[in-house]
């Protein structure tokens, strides 16, 4: 398992850093930017988990940890070669899992009649933000789907978690309903 005893390493001063794999990567390279994308959005959720209920919040813990393992996944190039170990993959479960969510708390909510603007309650505006934070990564991860490869459960997580992240934000404006988009309102 992991075990870090010192944070500072001194090998990433020369703008490059390791990848689970054992290789090394421009830290502005594709995958990096990728997994880095990744690693944002699983701080948005910290934030967003502290306005979370204990129901909701055990989703987010879930998904804080499915995140790490898919930063693994990102880590870990599959160049068909044998590591000698099996990597850490995204599984289908773990999407199916997402989309039972995704239909759980959508049951709760009525049809949109307008686009919904990222804003309301606390909890709904970083939920928001981290949908945001996690489509920026699954556009990275498409960039990088077309070069290198990147797994279909990888690929799929980080399009449920998106639209999880956004039926979650309106369950949390429940109270005070959706901020809806008033299309030319200030005109």
């Amino acid at each position: 398992m992991v075990k870090l005893n010192k944070i500072y390493t001194r090998t990433g001063d020369d703008g490059t850093t390791g990848l689970a794999s054992g290789g090394r990567r421009p830290k502005h390279d594709l995958r990096v930017e990728a997994y880095g994308a990744v690693d944002e959005t699983n701080a948005v959720i910290g934030l967003a988990r502290l306005h979370a209920a204990p129901e909701l919040d055990a989703v987010l813990s879930r998904i804080q940890n499915e995140l790490f393992d898919l930063g693994a996944d990102l880590a870990t190039p599959d160049t068909g070669e044998d590591l000698g170990y099996e990597p850490l993959r995204i599984v289908q479960s773990q999407v199916e899992r997402l989309e039972t969510d995704i239909d759980a708390a959508n049951a709760a909510l009525a049809p949109l009649k307008s686009f919904v603007l990222p804003a309301g309650a606390p909890l709904s505006a970083h939920l928001h933000l981290a949908r945001t934070v996690a489509r920026r990564a699954e556009r990275l991860m498409t960039a990088l789907a077309e070069r290198e490869v990147v797994s279909r459960p990888a690929l799929a997580y980080v399009n449920r978690l998106s639209d999880y992240l956004f039926v979650a934000a309106r369950v949390a404006n429940l109270a005070q309903g959706d901020v809806l988009w008033a299309p030319g309102k200030t005109r």
